[in-house]
């Protein structure tokens, strides 16, 4: 556990909880979730604070499809630094009308996969 001087002078993060909307498709949320999408918040996240919104670009399959997913930190524990050595995990939260799925560019329309 970080001590009292880590958390008020910045220390790093052991873990941080992120929660995404519940009606993000089942491709957006194995997306958010995989390895290296975890990998790339380390790189572009300096510091994680309870209740910031990250809107992110996350792939939703074919023909360069981006979809911006809203990731609210929920919790962080140890300081507030994100480095290498950070992991993060997930809950879910209420719904917020997110569009997206592997057909957003399809003539069936998002959120119908």
């Amino acid at each position: 556990m970080a001590s009292t001087s880590e958390r008020s002078t910045g220390g790093p993060a052991t873990c941080v909880v992120v929660s995404y909307p519940e009606d993000l498709s089942n491709w957006g949320r194995f997306q958010v979730e995989k390895p290296s999408f975890q990998a790339y918040l380390r790189k572009t996240r300096d510091r994680a604070r309870e209740g910031d919104v990250w809107e992110e670009f996350v792939g939703v399959g074919c023909c360069g499809s981006t979809l911006d997913v809203p990731l609210r930190v929920e919790r962080v524990e140890g300081g507030s630094r994100i480095d290498d050595g950070t992991e993060f995990e997930y809950d879910v939260r209420e719904a917020c009308g997110i569009q997206g799925s592997w057909r957003v560019q399809s003539a069936g329309g998002p959120n119908r996969a």
